[in-house]
């Protein structure tokens, strides 16, 4: 087994103790993201809003996904819970076994499986959504994005969070710490909604409409009909 994949397993299972104990009293002021460099950020408000319930800008981003709904790194699946909630067919897809759990345990549809694994109805998702910041999965915002432009319909949307202006667009490490407890490197990407342009382009998408609400900074991305599907290279920021 590579040390990259030793790596990436042992991420995805202090992410899963993070899910587990996110509700204990204390506890999600525990975990911390550290950044490549040294920079260690806290995660106690980010835990809060992946096990909670959906929020009013939850609700507005929700609220402009039509028709069916393909929710890339659903996490413990609040937003598809709520999509289910309100009748509406919807699928959350993440690799965490726990955050799986969760989501079918307040009534979301979810798949255990990578964004970039065969995915069922591809092509003809009528919205696919990147919320939380998962436009940095995998620290290449163009790959992710081309595919779930493989994902969505030619008449569909990607809709996304993202970093606020100003912020620019750099690739990085991370990984999840707790107390002692050290999670192993993973690669991931930050995106400001004035910088999506250029990365939406690459991945044969165009910038149709960006909104706030209560600090959160989103984007709707279209597929650009005469790109047929080619993805440009572009130079990322480390």
């Amino acid at each position: 087994m590579s040390l990259a994949i030793v790596e990436q397993l042992t991420a995805g299972d202090l992410y899963d103790t993070a899910l587990r104990c996110a509700g204990e009293p204390g506890e999600r002021w525990r975990w911390f993201a550290r950044y490549e460099g040294g920079r260690r950020h806290s995660l106690a408000g980010a835990l809060g809003q992946w096990v909670g319930g959906a929020d009013e800008a939850d609700r507005e981003l929700l609220a402009r996904a039509d028709g069916a709904v393909l929710d890339a790194g659903c996490g413990p699946g609040r937003l598809a819970a709520e999509l289910a909630d309100q009748g509406r067919e919807a699928l959350g897809v993440d690799t965490s076994r726990v955050a799986i759990q969760i989501a079918r345990g307040l009534g979301a549809t979810a798949v255990r499986r990578s964004i970039f694994e065969p995915v069922p109805a591809e092509g003809r998702w009528d919205t696919v959504l990147l919320a939380d910041g998962n436009i940095g999965i995998g620290g290449d915002p163009v790959a992710l994005l081309a595919r779930c432009r493989e994902l969505v319909a030619p008449s569909g949307r990607v809709l996304v969070e993202l970093d606020p202006p100003g912020r620019g667009l750099h690739t990085t490490r991370i990984r999840l710490e707790r107390g002692a407890e050290r999670g192993g490197w993973f690669p991931w990407a930050h995106v400001a909604v004035d910088a999506v342009e250029e990365p939406a382009a690459a991945a044969g998408l165009v910038v149709d409409a960006t909104w706030e609400h209560d600090g959160r900074s989103f984007a709707s991305l279209a597929p650009r009909p005469d790109d047929r599907g080619q993805v440009h290279r572009i130079a990322l920021a480390g």
